[in-house]
């Protein structure tokens, strides 16, 4: 490798293999299993690739020094060549890390199996709702540990796969319902008259936009999740009938 090229990419195979070791090690000391943290480590390299797999589609089209004819056609072909290439390690990549562990039984099912519900699964999704409950409201003094058993249920009606993408699946929610959900937090959320122990509770939590979105998605799903964790009833069906007030 010349000088050029080691300036342009620093990391070997054993950089990268160190790094990833180092993350597995300070996440374990702060409490996650090895096979959670696995995951995460998976899920970030899927998304780069998918990243970059995205970057690919810009390139193929921007053909250097403005050529065409055969060099822009040759140009275009390896660059979605290549990007084609991209997308299937990624897809792999990420069917790999939302895959049931070997003793689960669902396991012939891959990303459409529902597995156990983990701590790493509650605090990704935390840090996806959190944000864009924010985004409507402020901060409540709601129990947090109930926000978790709320979320854990939610994310029961969903596979591997589908917590993987929940992020993305809660922005594109929270997008196309922005101005009704302006209103329910206005009229039921911190701040009205509606005090935090009702059967709104769920408008002063993060967990509530979660919530929303099953109940939008899968009720019946959601709401058997529901009774199986033993969640307040008037909860659920409060927050439902305020979802249905706001529309106007």
């Amino acid at each position: 490798m010349n000088p050029a090229e080691e300036a342009r990419h620093p990391l070997n195979s054993a950089s990268v293999l160190n790094t990833k070791q180092t993350v597995l090690e300070l996440l374990g000391r702060a409490g996650v299993f090895e096979d959670e943290a696995e995951m995460l480590i998976a899920l970030v390299e899927a998304g780069a690739l998918t990243d970059a797999h995205s970057e690919l589609g810009k390139v193929a089209g921007e053909v250097p020094g403005g050529r065409d004819g055969d060099y822009a056609e040759g140009w275009s072909d390896g660059a979605q060549a290549v990007g084609a290439e991209l997308g299937r390690v990624a897809d792999r990549l990420l069917r790999q890390a939302t895959a049931p562990a070997p003793h689960d039984d669902s396991a012939a099912a891959g990303g459409r199996s529902r597995p156990p519900v983990g701590f790493v699964d509650v605090e990704r999704a935390k840090v996806a709702v959190t944000p864009l409950y924010l985004a409507f409201t402020h901060a409540s003094d709601f129990d947090p540990e109930e926000s978790d058993r709320v979320l854990t249920a939610v994310l029961g009606t969903m596979s591997a796969l589908g917590r993987a993408a929940y992020a993305g699946r809660l922005d594109e929610f929270t997008h196309a319902h922005g101005d009704r959900l302006r209103r329910l937090y206005a009229d039921f959320g911190p701040g009205s008259a509606v005090g935090i122990h009702s059967r709104y509770s769920l408008a002063h939590s993060p967990s509530g936009i979660a919530v929303l979105e099953r109940l939008s998605t899968v009720p019946e799903d959601l709401r058997a999740a529901w009774d199986s964790a033993e969640l307040p009833p008037a909860w659920l069906e409060g927050l439902a009938k305020a979802w249905d007030d706001a529309v106007k």
